[in-house]
């Protein structure tokens, strides 16, 4: 078989500036942990080869496939408000991108697959703990309907890699419509290099947003159409309870993705100043803060785009501004509207935002599981399960839902989009727990499988439903580098 993956690369054709030519490093015993086939066959990879020595040789980064060019690209980055002139892919090697059935272009990378120039002396790899852990969670946010990259496959490397103690490692094949980052701009415009920018930015719209390059100014455009695809990407965030934990500008993408799940976690008890990554001691990207966190970055991408929007500065900075004056208006937009949505109320108005900030408010106070809370809503029958304390609201509720056209919440749309399982924070510990300790991945399919199909019924003592008991709460997460 000469062509498994279908490559078709066009990054690599930018010039050399923008990556460095970097092929993985080989491990010695790999061992294939899944394959995605519903992901496969969509890429137009063959399943069987994917599945077969010669395919797992290729996962693990021990062969280079026909058609790879494999590349580490270069970024700048705003860590955690800090400025970073220059990091990159310092243990990811990007093998190719190829067109799907659809006709959309995707990156195919390898995460986990040893040091390149922009690794700042780390080893490149990754713990196998955080290869599962952005597989389940990559996959259950695709299964959410959020924009997301994906996971086409995990493989054990045969190999220890050094944290805090030696670790198994893993490397996780990611998907993406593109690795290109509000850093990536960052890092041309930092070095006053226009035409690499223009480049960039040209690269994007073709990819992205081809209509932008119709619009009288096309640059702006860009800006304008990232801003809103972001918006609707933080609110869909919000509205499941996803606190993305690390909201740097390297990790948020031009293409309006979800990226970078290391420390990333789904909230149980509702609080709106939720934090569980432990590098983030100040609370920046707190659950309440993601969308402000979102704007400044946007206006860091925007600050990039400067140059390209106009020549006179003034004029560029005056019609940039304009464009992220859209962002809070557009998510809070989003925001409310799917929250109204996840109550039934299909013909919602702004006054329903009381309603809405009255059940938050609730959550708060009586800390609430978020998922089951909504879950418990969509069915009447389950309102039960609510604390006697809510049953003021709920009557406001069906009052307000009284005049719709059904009289009532529509509930067949509630349980479309309130799920009935995420991958909680207490789950995802026990399947590593289960990887690392015993060796057993039973856990891990179990809990993916079940993932894939959130808006299932579950019965209600499940223990892929269930929030954690005080013993099994997850504190803190890891970006796992």
């Amino acid at each position: 078989m000469n062509n498994p993956i279908p490559f078709d690369n066009s990054y690599v054709q930018l010039p050399e500036r923008f990556f460095t030519a970097q092929n993985p490093t080989p491990v010695t015993q790999p061992g294939l942990i899944t394959v995605n086939q519903s992901l496969a066959e969509q890429l137009g990879v063959d399943l069987n080869w994917l599945k077969s020595a010669a395919g797992l040789e290729v996962l693990a980064g021990n062969a280079i496939p026909p058609g790879a060019s494999p590349i580490a690209t270069v970024y700048a980055g705003h860590q955690f408000g800090s400025w970073n002139p220059q990091l990159g892919d310092g243990r990811a090697v990007l093998l190719g991108e190829v067109v799907d059935t659809r006709g959309q272009r995707f990156d195919i990378q390898l995460k986990g697959a040893g040091p390149t120039p922009y690794s700042r002396g780390g080893d490149g790899r990754a713990p196998l703990g955080p290869v599962l852990r952005e597989y389940l969670v990559s996959e259950a946010m695709f299964a959410l309907g959020i924009p997301t990259t994906r996971s086409l496959a995990a493989v054990t490397t045969g190999e220890p890699v050094f944290r805090e103690a030696a670790l198994p490692g893993g490397v996780l094949t990611r998907v993406a419509k593109s690795h290109i980052r509000i850093g990536t701009f960052e890092f041309f415009a930092v070095r006053q290099d226009i035409d690499g920018l223009r480049l960039l930015a040209e690269h994007v719209i073709n990819r992205h947003y081809p209509n932008a390059a119709n619009a009288e100014n096309p640059y702006l455009a860009l800006l304008e159409s990232v801003i809103g695809r972001i918006a609707i990407l933080v609110s869909q965030w919000q509205q499941v309870g996803f606190i993305h934990g690390v909201m740097n500008t390297d990790n948020m993408l031009l293409s309006g993705e979800t990226i970078d799940y290391g420390p990333c976690a789904f909230m149980d008890g509702f609080d709106p100043a939720q934090v569980y990554s432990a590098i983030d001691r100040g609370g920046r990207y707190a659950y309440q803060k993601q969308p402000q966190i979102a704007h400044w970055n946007l206006m860091v991408l925007a600050q990039s785009l400067l140059p390209l929007i106009d020549t006179d500065q003034a004029e560029a900075v005056a019609l940039a501004k304009a464009a992220l004056d859209q962002f809070p208006i557009a998510f809070h937009d989003h925001n409310w509207k799917g929250m109204a949505a996840k109550l039934g109320l299909t013909n919602a108005d702004q006054a329903d935002e009381q309603l809405i900030r009255e059940l938050l408010e609730l959550m708060h106070n009586e800390r609430l599981d978020y998922t089951l809370t909504f879950r418990h809503l969509s069915d009447p029958a389950n309102h039960r399960l609510l604390p006697e304390c809510s049953l003021p609201w709920i009557e406001d509720w069906q009052t307000r839902a009284a005049s719709q056209a059904t009289g009532k919440p529509d509930y067949a749309l509630m349980q479309s989009i309130n799920p009935s399982c995420i991958p909680r924070n207490h789950l995802i510990e026990a399947v590593i727990t289960a990887a690392i300790e015993a060796g057993d991945l039973a856990p891990f399919h179990a809990l993916n499988k079940v993932l894939q199909t959130p808006y299932r019924d579950l019965p209600l003592d499940s223990p892929f439903t269930q929030p954690p008991r005080p013993d099994q709460i997850v504190q803190n997460t890891f970006c796992g580098t």
